[in-house]
Order: C-alpha cells, then structure tokens, then sequence
C-alpha cells in the first residue's frame, strides 16, 4: 500500500480508508492509496505551517535552491525507478514517461538555480525618505495536481513554490499520484524539513475540496477542467486566497497554403496523439487553408493512420487513456462526431496483443463542415482532431478564437508579415509559429486567457506567481 507524506513521515489516513489503484492497460488493481479525508487536510497544513515557522522558514534563498537542485540529482539517480512507476500509474508509453522525469528534474533544477536570484528594488520617493520592495513567501501553499503529467504537473507547480520559501501541500488526482509520493521521499532523503512538502492522496470531491477551502491555506494552484476550476476558485475566495488556474484549451493549428508541410504535419499528428491526447494543450483543432485543404489532408491521412496505441512496454506512439471514466468519454465524442455525419479522414490502430479490459482508443481524424459543433467547441482530452478548410487570413483568426478556450495556439506559414499578425491576432496564452509543443520548455511563461484560467507558471514569472511583496517605507531624516 502506498503511504500520504504528512510532516516529514509515511502514513495512512486517520480513519483508515483506501482506494484502489487501477491500471490504465488492464483494468485491474494494482495497489491502494490513503483515502484521505478533511482530518488528514488539517494534520498536512499544520505541518507545513509549522516548517515554516521552524527549519524551512530559517533557511536563506541559497539553502533552499542548494536543496532543490540535489532533489533534481537525486531524480535523476532514480530516473528509472520513476519512469517505471509514471507508466504504469498513467499508461503512457515508456518513452513518454522517461522525458517526463528528466523534465521533473529540470523543474528542480531550473528553480534550485533561480532560488536566490529574485531580487528587490528600490524607489526613490520624497526627500529623506529610502523606499525598499522586498519578495516574501505567500506562506502555505496548496498544489492540486492532475492525473496526465503527474510527475511533470508536481514539478512545475511545487518547484517554484518551494523556491520561494513557501510551504507546500501537494494533492495528486487518485488515477495517477505514486510518482509525486516517491518524489516526496526523496525530498526527505535530500534533506528537505519535515514539513516543508506534505503529499495527501484521496478523491478530489473530498482531500481536494478540504485543501481549497482550507482557512490555513494562503495559495492555490489547480490545473484540471473548467467545472473544477469554479469550484477551486470560489473556495479560494472565501479565504481571499489568490489562485493560478490552468483549466484546459481547444488548441488550433492554423495551416496557411505557403506552410513547410514537411513541419507541420509530423508536428499535427505528435500534438494530438502524444499522451494519447490528454493535454491541455493538444492541437485538437485543425484549421488549414481551403486551396491546399485536400492534398494536405490527403498527406495528413497518410501519417495519422501510422498510429498505433499500446501498451507502454510496446513503447508505441500512443498509449491507454488514464480510466474507463475517460475511455467512455472519448468514445462517446466520436461516436457523436459519427452520428452528426462527420467524415472520419483517417484513424490509427491499437496493437495486437493489448488486454481486452484496457482502456485504449483508436486515434481519429475528422473532417466537419460547422465550426460550431461539439467536437470543435469542447475539450475531448482524447485523441481525436478535427479539420475544416478556410478561405483567407480574416477568416483563420476568426475561427482559431471561435471557442471558450484560450490556451495555445500554432501559426504554419512562410510568410513574415502574417506570421506576427495572426500571432497577436489570436487569443491565447502561447502561440507557436512553425512548430508545437505542450508548453513549451520550463524557461517559458505558460498559462491561458479565457476559460484556460488565469495566472502564469513556467519561466520566472512562476516565482513571482508564488510570492508577494513588501513595500517598506523608512524616513531617515532629522
């Protein structure tokens, strides 16, 4: 059974209850988590509010990043270890999962280097007077983590935080969470105080909603849905907690008839079926232009149908989706997408040999006529995309912000002068010009406008998400 970290120490939840652990490729149980409950909440708060009134608050910037940078080597010393863990929890391919630890540590890395580099400032003011702006801890911090990147979604989110001086209360999603308690370990191992990282497992509607709301709790940070992210949100404000919320996208590739084609379609197919399409950011849109429409997704076609799902020793391009919850919801999105008369242009395969019982999904290229549509409009988080052709430059950015989401977005042209203009034009937080990726590297600001949430992580920015300044006012004179 896997064991919560709460104040330095391996334990269970009070009341003793478990949840099953399910694996993503058969269906079948294969271990059990604390089912944590509004008890356990309490006892990881005080302990983290106790860090910081204790050996993790003493600490100056440097020990801390010196701290941060050993989890990132001793990460790295376990990278195995944890890739065999990241796969079997979620599915993923073990290739996947392997770039996922070696990212983990980069998080660790990059903020244990960052750790003493957030400087202050001063401002001249009236006369006799020295004006100092200094960057505190916002205090206890609380991390609600999904279950897609679990390993990276820790990294890029607790990382920062720890970098700064707060105190941190990690909950992983249930479907995915025994990477984050082997890394909390290994915090211990490094040195970290008892406290400084606390890890509760459990169901979101219990665990989750008690952290939120928690009054001990001066800062969240949820990647997840939309629904969720109300809920997160509206917790928050009842202790006028800030929040960084990243709650999905509908991301469009917007495919002018002068694009590399070479580029854009490997870099088409890899956005949508890599994670087996559960990223936020996945291209899941697919806007190309109406001259080159049918030769583009004729080539498209070609390379989708490669696809192959497996299971993640056949280390495939795609694996199972995380749950049967999952899998039903994706099927269910095709099987609409069908029954609208959406045209299926290509779909990939699942190997022979995969368990009956796991929960793999045949990646699917549409074709649609109404940009209206669910399976344009809605976050599938699955591997289906769907095309439609458009006529000019006006009609391409109209379309890419035609949706409640605003995460990313991806630009294919040669063209100089549109290139910046349909960049800028389109609504979202990131914008790739030439190429796609999931958020690019860990030095980029990342975050999203409209129903994407709000608030950035990634880059340096995240330590100033996951800090507060003090204005500090000092008349000198006579």
């Amino acid at each position: 059974m896997t064991k919560m970290i709460i104040d330095g120490k391996p334990v269970a939840a009070q009341d003793g209850r478990t949840l099953d652990v399910l694996s993503p490729v058969d269906g079948a149980v294969f271990t059990t988590l604390p089912r944590a409950q509004a008890a356990d909440v309490d006892r990881a708060v005080a302990a983290a509010r106790g860090a910081l009134n204790g050996a993790w608050g003493r600490m100056t910037a440097l020990e801390r990043g010196r701290l941060l940078i050993k989890l990132g080597e001793s990460v790295l010393a376990h990278h195995e270890e944890l890739s065999q863990i990241e796969s079997r929890d979620t599915g993923k391919p073990l290739s996947t999962a392997r770039a996922d630890i070696t990212v983990l540590a980069r998080y660790f890395e990059f903020y244990g280097s960052g750790a003493d580099k957030v400087h202050g400032q001063t401002i001249p003011f009236q006369q006799d007077y020295s004006v100092q702006v200094i960057r505190e801890p916002l205090g206890v911090t609380a991390h609600i983590i999904p279950w897609n990147y679990p390993a990276q979604m820790f990294g890029r989110s607790v990382a920062p935080a720890l970098a700064m001086g707060n105190a941190a209360v990690a909950k992983p999603a249930e479907d995915a969470c025994l990477s984050i308690v082997r890394v909390a370990e290994l915090a211990l191992e490094v040195g970290f105080p008892a406290g400084a990282l606390n890890v509760v497992t459990g169901l979101g509607e219990e665990a989750g909603a008690a952290l939120s709301r928690h009054p001990g709790i001066n800062f969240i940070s949820f990647t997840g849905s939309n629904e969720v992210g109300v809920l997160i949100q509206q917790a928050a404000a009842l202790n006028a907690v800030k929040c960084v919320l990243e709650l999905g996208g509908k991301s469009a590739h917007i495919v002018f008839d002068d694009a590399r084609t070479e580029l854009a379609i490997p870099a088409i197919v890899k956005g949508i079926v890599h994670n087996a399409g559960q990223t936020c950011t996945a291209g899941s849109r697919l806007l190309v232009q109406k001259g080159i429409y049918p030769q583009f997704m004729e080539a498209l076609a070609r390379e989708f149908s490669k696809v192959r799902a497996g299971t993640p020793e056949m280390d495939l391009t795609c694996g199972p989706v995380v749950n049967r919850s999952q899998f039903e919801r994706v099927n269910r999105y095709i099987a609409k997408g069908l029954a609208e008369g959406m045209k299926v242009v290509a779909e990939g395969s699942i190997a022979d040999g995969v368990p009956e019982n796991g929960f793999f999904v045949k990646p699917t290229l549409f074709s649609a006529a109404r940009h209206d549509s669910d399976l344009f409009q809605q976050e599938i988080f699955g591997p289906v995309l769907v095309s439609m052709p458009f006529e000019d430059e006006a009609q391409a950015i109209q379309l890419a912000n035609d949706t409640a989401y605003g995460l990313l977005g991806a630009v294919w042209t040669e063209n100089g002068g549109r290139q910046q203009r349909v960049a800028r034009a389109i609504q979202v937080g990131q914008v790739y010009i030439n190429g796609f990726g999931a958020g690019g590297g860990i030095e980029l600001p990342f975050g999203g406008v409209k129903r994407s949430g709000h608030g950035r992580e990634k880059g340096f920015i995240a330590l100033e998400e996951m800090s507060t300044t003090k204005t500090i006012i000092q008349y000198y004179g006579a």
